[in-house]
């Protein structure tokens, strides 16, 4: 595997739904996905938790590298994101998220320009901006 790729591998593990999902570069870590009654056991994270964890975390890990480039003091950060739910088709009509953070130094404008600047280059963010312009204009 090159720099240029990701790679995970899912395996299927019951009679219903439930998948043991590796990644390439983490395969002693692997999670356990499924879906809810009756399609699935409910026994794992349901496919949109796992965008939406990866949004968080992807998120998450490039406002605290912004902020500690300005200089500033990050002792905690946490981030609770709310995937708002289409029914037809299943999807994620949009994401909230409240960005709490730690800090001795940082100001609440520094908080707020980290995350102007992540929507920039946080990588599943523009991904998901990216496949939404997709979706939106096929022809793109």
């Amino acid at each position: 595997m090159n720099n240029n790729q990701s790679e995970v591998n899912v395996k299927l593990t019951n009679q219903k739904v439930q998948f043991n999902g590796v990644s390439k570069t983490n395969p002693d870590h692997p999670i356990i996905f499924d879906y809810l009654p009756p399609l699935g056991d409910g026994r794992g994270y349901k496919g949109l938790e796992l965008l939406l964890m990866g949004f968080a975390g992807c998120v998450s890990t490039t406002i605290v590298y912004l902020l500690r480039k300005m200089g500033r003091n990050v002792s905690g950060f946490r981030m609770n994101a709310i995937g708002i739910n289409r029914t037809q088709p299943l999807s994620l009509q949009r994401i909230d998220f409240e960005a709490i953070l730690e800090s001795s130094d940082a100001s609440e404008l520094d908080l707020q320009n980290t995350i102007l600047q992540a929507e920039k280059i946080s990588p599943v963010w523009i991904t998901l901006k990216k496949v939404l312009r997709l979706v939106q204009n096929p022809e793109l």
